[in-house]
């Protein structure tokens, strides 16, 4: 009895360790090729890269690596992100929807321009629209959404040159030439008497020096780290979005992969979007504050002058968004499209798309 006691134990811990190795067997050795966002920007530097060359590596032990570049080292813009993730060009990519919703307005549904000025709404705006959003992805382009994350506010920088004064509204910028880069940013500006400009952000800086631009549309931090305060004079704080990205793998590589190398990586990739989320709330009154007049932790405040938009910039937002925005996308979308929408999105929102 005292033998079978000693025996039973050792035979249990031997069938768990073996069950162990047998866990660990299962994990394939591969190498992903993986395509991030831009290189310079803080969200590719602290925690795309970082995911892929450490933290799944070490979840691992090693077996899973990844060779992962920035677009902007690929020499990619960005729009082809989907059609070249379903050819099989890389297996997973980190992308943006407003940029590759050229080839859908669905995505467009989940960024369009105006319908939020907060974090906290357009999380729940993404939350929403998730569905639809995977479901797109799956039929067109064969891929798998595993994370959505969002980049810091979108604002309007703008040369005023003569105009030295804060006290600037929304009317103010009619018939000023500004850039945008996509088609909803495109139908607000025009919905407040201005000119769409689509231009990469490389070409940012040079456009507004040679006049072919007066403003731009860009995030708050990306204004800072590419010193667009340096060619322009005010920073109109009018909150057109969060810019929604994703981070998608192709179907075909997905379903290749054993359930333990998939548990792995949607572990590692539930804590990386929380990250995204905490780290974009900071970012967006860093930016701001670098931008402006300080304090900065990231080197010499800016110096903008900060534009705040009163109640009536927000009434006319609303409008634009319900009479333009919402009405031309609606058009390019398609009726069930829009149905859709308003089911998700416009319930959160307290809006209705429609192109009536």
């Amino acid at each position: 009895m005292v033998a079978r006691n000693i025996v039973a134990p050792l035979i249990a811990a031997a069938l768990v360790s073996m069950s162990g190795i047998a866990s660990q067997a299962e994990i394939s050795e591969r190498e992903f090729q993986v395509v991030g966002t831009w290189g310079g920007l803080e969200h590719w530097k602290a925690r795309e890269s970082v995911f892929w060359n450490e933290t799944l590596p070490g979840a691992s032990e090693g077996k899973l690596t990844a060779n992962a570049k920035p677009l902007t080292e690929l020499g990619l813009s960005g729009f082809e992100l989907l059609r070249q993730l379903r050819l099989g060009a890389f297996d997973f990519a980190h992308g943006v929807f407003s940029y590759v919703a050229s080839d859908s307005p669905v995505i467009e549904g989940v960024d369009l321009a105006g319908i939020v000025d907060n974090l906290d709404a357009y999380r729940e705006v993404m939350s929403a629209y998730r569905p639809i959003l995977e479901q797109e992805f799956r039929d067109k382009f064969n891929a798998e959404i595993l994370m959505l994350y969002p980049w810091p506010d979108q604002q309007m920088y703008c040369n005023l040159e003569g105009a030295e004064s804060a006290d600037i509204a929304l009317g103010d910028l009619s018939g000023r030439k500004i850039r945008t880069y996509n088609a909803t940013l495109g139908d607000f500006v025009e919905g407040f008497g201005a000119s769409a400009t689509t231009i990469t952000f490389a070409e940012v800086i040079p456009a507004i020096e040679k006049g072919v631009v007066d403003c731009s549309i860009t995030s708050v931090t990306a204004a800072y780290r590419s010193k667009l305060y340096q060619v322009t004079t005010h920073n109109f704080q009018l909150n057109l979005g969060n810019v929604g990205s994703f981070l998608a793998v192709n179907r075909d590589v997905w379903s290749s992969l054993s359930e333990e190398d998939r548990d792995i990586i949607r572990s590692g990739l539930s804590e990386l979007e929380e990250e995204m989320w905490t780290a974009t709330a900071a970012n967006n009154v860093r930016g701001n504050l670098c931008t402006g007049k300080g304090p900065c932790d990231l080197g010499d405040p800016g110096g903008l002058i900060d534009v705040v938009p009163g109640d009536a910039d927000a009434e006319r937002t609303r409008e634009i968004v319900e009479t333009i925005v919402l009405k031309r996308w609606a058009k390019r979308c398609g009726a069930e499209c829009a149905g859709a929408w308003n089911d998700t999105v416009g319930k959160v929102v307290g809006m209705t798309a429609s192109a009536d």
